[in-house]
């Protein structure tokens, strides 16, 4: 069977995933999935009926770290993580840093900024002071040279691409500052707007998040 790369194109966690078969040249199918139980058996392709997952000829494979490592090594050629351990390591201690200490943070925003929500002072305050914190730590490891982990592209450019912009716009929209101003953001996302991959998966996403949005005001 085709490998097939299942959840819907707002994700960012999906699109870091689609960004990473697209670049590798792997094919693959896209199954819409969406989140809340409602797909026929989601949870038994993925327990916490979370999205993305991925249907391999071996089963099922659910959260996008384990994810990205299958696709890294069923489908070795164009590898997009190094082959030296400490430079392995040193992608996944950036994506770490990018999906647990910058977007899980930033999206106690999102409601606010994205979906019509209220965030409260509270939770405005705690994310302020974490993410300007844990900010200045990814700084600290972080090259931009011109890519995440220095000269070459790796995974944890398929998930910068997708984070940053968005954690800057939520902060922007709802603690009416950029906690990420100390990043290259806008430079280091500009040097993407030619790739046919991220452009192919932009338009995607936006009109996935169009539909999501009718779904969630009941148009559609």
């Amino acid at each position: 069977m085709t490998l097939k790369l299942c959840g819907f194109s707002a994700s960012n966690y999906y699109n870091k995933l689609k960004l990473q078969l697209l670049e590798k040249g792997v094919a693959f199918e896209e199954e819409l999935v969406w989140t809340g139980n409602t797909h026929p058996k989601l949870v038994d392709r993925s327990p916490m009926a979370k999205v993305p997952f991925l249907e391999t000829p071996h089963g099922c494979v659910s959260e996008s770290m384990a994810c990205a490592e299958y696709i890294e090594h069923q489908y070795p050629s164009h590898p997009l993580m190094p082959a030296d351990p400490f430079a392995a390591a040193k992608v996944r201690e950036l994506l770490v840093y990018l999906e647990l200490h910058i977007e899980l943070v930033v999206r106690e925003l999102y409601g606010q900024a994205f979906f019509g929500g209220v965030a409260s002072d509270e939770t405005k305050a705690r994310v302020k002071k974490q993410l300007t914190k844990n900010v200045a730590a990814f700084a600290k490891l972080a090259k931009f040279s011109p890519f995440v982990a220095g000269d070459s592209f790796t995974l944890a450019d398929c998930a910068a691409i997708f984070h940053l912009p968005l954690a800057v716009m939520a902060c922007k929209s709802v603690l009416e500052e950029d906690l990420l101003a100390e990043l290259p953001v806008k430079a280091y996302t500009q040097q993407f707007a030619d790739n046919p991959h991220v452009k192919k998966i932009m338009a995607e996403r936006k009109a996935n998040s169009e539909i999501m949005m009718a779904l969630r005001s009941g148009k559609k």
